[in-house]
């Protein structure tokens, strides 16, 4: 991932599911590569889930998430493509024991899908020209949840990089029982909704440049996925026209969240 050597701040009002979000971010300026966007969207995401955290504490419920509990850290995590370059990237900043640590996560955790079947078609999903369905997915997320595996970045039930993690790993909050979080595939789990998936936006935006399906990558491929696909990084944009892109996708997941959420307002 480059370094953008300077910034515009700017003000956004987003109508989303939770309410108004009124959002502040840091868009590069110049040209960049894709990758460089992806820090303004998780930005967003983290904005908009402040805000539905602010709206279920005034409703009177607690979130029960709390460090030390890695009961989400054993799913199967969707990366979007541009998330999977600058992993990949902060990956070869971190302390080389830390590296060999996670390598050797992964190694494992590749072998155990292997065995039972698994790690073809994560492999086949990250890869694959069409568009997959829910159904479709759902189906590769209960196989892969059965395994209780353990995320390659996870030391002590803690993220060993948790300022850098997926956004897809920032968005899994409860305001259930804790312990319930132990089966999450059986027990009544009240998770909080989600009003602004920055993957999913990004993927979004990786589709419109690509032209590809909206592509999201099963964490354990996504280091194999982003070195064998480093050219598609290369590109670079206008920073500009990069946002500007990203704000339509933005456009494109609200219209599609409403509609899934029956055009209903959160409760004042």
């Amino acid at each position: 991932m480059t370094m953008p050597l300077s910034s515009e701040r700017l003000n956004l009002s987003i109508d989303t599911t939770s309410g108004e979000m009124h959002a502040q971010v840091e868009v590069p300026t110049g040209v960049i590569p894709i990758s460089d966007i992806v820090p303004v969207l998780r930005s967003l995401g983290e904005q908009a889930q402040a805000l539905e955290v602010s709206n279920t504490v005034q409703s009177g419920k607690t979130i029960s998430c709390q460090k030390g509990c890695g009961a989400c850290c054993r799913q199967m995590i969707p990366v979007s493509p541009p998330e999977a370059f600058v992993l990949i990237d902060g990956m070869h900043m971190l302390p080389s024991d830390q590296q060999e640590r996670i390598r050797q996560n992964l190694a494992l955790t590749k072998k155990q899908l292997q065995k039972v079947g698994l790690l073809s078609p994560l492999q086949d999903l990250a890869d694959s020209p069409h568009q997959h369905s829910d159904d479709e997915l759902e189906s590769l997320n209960r196989a892969y949840y059965a395994l209780r595996l353990p995320c390659i970045f996870l030391e002590n039930e803690v993220c060993s990089i948790y300022d850098h993690r997926p956004s897809g790993c920032r968005s899994h909050l409860v305001t259930s029982l804790p312990e319930l979080c132990q089966d999450m595939a059986n027990n009544p789990i009240e998770e909080l909704h989600v009003p602004l998936r920055a993957g999913t936006v990004l993927s979004i935006l990786w589709s419109d440049l690509t032209e590809g399906p909206v592509r999201l990558i099963p964490l354990p491929v996504a280091f194999e996925w982003a070195e064998t696909h480093q050219e598609l990084n290369a590109p670079t944009w206008k920073a500009a026209t990069l946002f500007d892109k990203a704000m339509d996708g933005l456009g494109k997941f609200l219209q599609h969240t409403r509609a899934a959420f029956g055009h209903k307002k959160p409760e004042e």
